[in-house]
């Protein structure tokens, strides 16, 4: 049953109340005040988090020009990884699927049929062994492929299995191909498992997971070998992050400002929108310098932390994380870029990067060509994924784990999926 009109003008009177209580004028405010005064640097508990590379600032590149300037990189290549979503049955397996794609600018045909594939699974029963198979091969040497038994966790079976299949997939397509590019690897994410990474955050035996168990370490230990590889090559390394979660910087901010942000996101949207005469402008792109950060997820890879045990052969300098932010005001969406520090401590190198992403933003009207055919290529629709956990269902003769939303609602919402 759907509301009635006099349904939704009650519940917009309700929620009314609270505009006079939260006022988006005084968030501007706050904004500009965290930016002017507690970014160079921006310290928590006396240690420097997050500092400017350069000269803090806020820049414009006007529409369309940017969009039609000379690129800096000739090529570029897009890495994605996509998976079914965590899927349990009833015979108390749980279970999910990866499959990456890397993706070039030019096309590369063989480039794009080239695969890897990853069936992670987990189970509770003791008397079970999955088995942990090695790395194999199928259509005709194309795809990589792998079964991946994940540790057994009393809660969290879905996020280990999500995390753990995703990210082997991604790191190791990225490993086995980086050898087609030439210029420009960009990943469709962050530079390294943020969401693999933030399990220290999440839950005791998650955080207990990260540190004691080699699964992790290993995902972790290919994006680091990655980093290097693109560094001894002289191939930038970037990632395009189009939905970030990241509440580090808000956090920091909140102890110092108030700062009202559900997330960075929110709090770099303020802080890069104009306006002219009440109404938001759109003739222009608006993006931040470069910034060093130490701040959540990304210390872990930082000078201050351990990579969670993993040998990191340069400077631990060198693998920290660095951003910018980028706000598209035709959409209202911001995202944020990242590359690891040894990359963008050249200015000229920062500069580069940050005009081929800009202007890439600016023709795309979303993620550059090669992140979104990577995103293409990887990504499993919804009908596939229905056949494939029934195909998956039938090879062990076991029916999927049925929820009253699926039900009621269609396979989107299967374990969880989709609320």
């Amino acid at each position: 049953m759907t509301l009635d009109p006099v349904h939704v003008d009650g519940i917009a009177r309700l929620a009314g109340r609270l505009g006079g209580r939260v006022e988006d004028t005084d968030h501007d405010d706050l904004a500009a005040t965290a930016w002017d005064e507690f970014l160079d640097p921006l310290y928590y508990e006396d240690e420097v988090i997050l500092e400017p590379l350069g000269e803090q600032r806020r820049r414009a590149a006007p529409l369309p020009d940017i969009a039609l300037e000379e690129r800096p990189f000739d090529t570029q290549h897009g890495l994605d990884s996509g998976t079914i979503n965590p899927t349990t049955f009833k015979n108390g397996l749980v279970l999910d699927v990866a499959q990456a794609a890397m993706a070039g600018v030019p096309s590369d045909l063989d480039l794009h049929r080239s695969r890897t594939v990853v069936v992670s699974a987990h189970t509770n029963d003791m008397t079970v062994d999955l088995g942990d198979d090695e790395w194999g091969r199928s259509d005709e040497g194309y795809t990589h492929e792998r079964l991946l038994e994940v540790p057994r966790v009393d809660r969290y079976a879905q996020t280990v299995v999500h995390a753990l299949a995703l990210y082997l997939a991604e790191s190791h397509h990225a490993r086995a191909n980086i050898g087609d590019v030439s210029d420009l690897l960009i990943l469709d994410g962050p530079i390294y498992p943020t969401g693999l990474l933030n399990w220290a955050d999440r839950h005791p035996e998650l955080a207990d997971l990260l540190e004691s168990d080699e699964q992790p370490r290993d995902v972790v230990e290919n994006y680091v070998r990655l980093v290097e590889t693109c560094l001894e090559a002289e191939i930038p390394i970037v990632g395009f992050v189009k939905n970030s979660a990241a509440n580090g910087l808000t956090r920091a901010l909140r102890t110092k400002t108030g700062a009202p942000w559900a997330n960075d996101n929110a709090f770099f949207e303020h802080v890069l929108s104009r306006y002219d005469g009440g109404e938001l402008r759109t003739d222009a792109l608006t993006f931040t310098n470069w910034f060093r950060s130490r701040i959540g997820t990304d210390r872990v890879l930082s000078s201050a932390g351990n990579a969670l045990g993993v040998e990191r052969e340069l400077d631990p300098e060198a693998y920290e994380v660095t951003f910018f932010a980028l706000y598209d005001p035709r959409d209202e969406l911001v995202y944020r870029i990242e590359a690891p520090y040894a990359l963008t401590r050249d200015a000229d190198r920062r500069e580069r990067l940050t005009m081929q992403l800009v202007a890439d933003v600016a023709a795309e009207r979303g993620p550059p060509v090669a992140v979104a055919k990577a995103d293409e290529l990887a990504r499993i629709d919804a009908t596939a994924k229905d056949q494939l956990r029934e195909r998956i269902g039938r090879e062990f003769d076991s029916d999927r784990q049925q929820s009253y939303n699926e039900q009621r609602w269609g396979s989107k919402y299967a374990n969880g999926d989709g609320e």
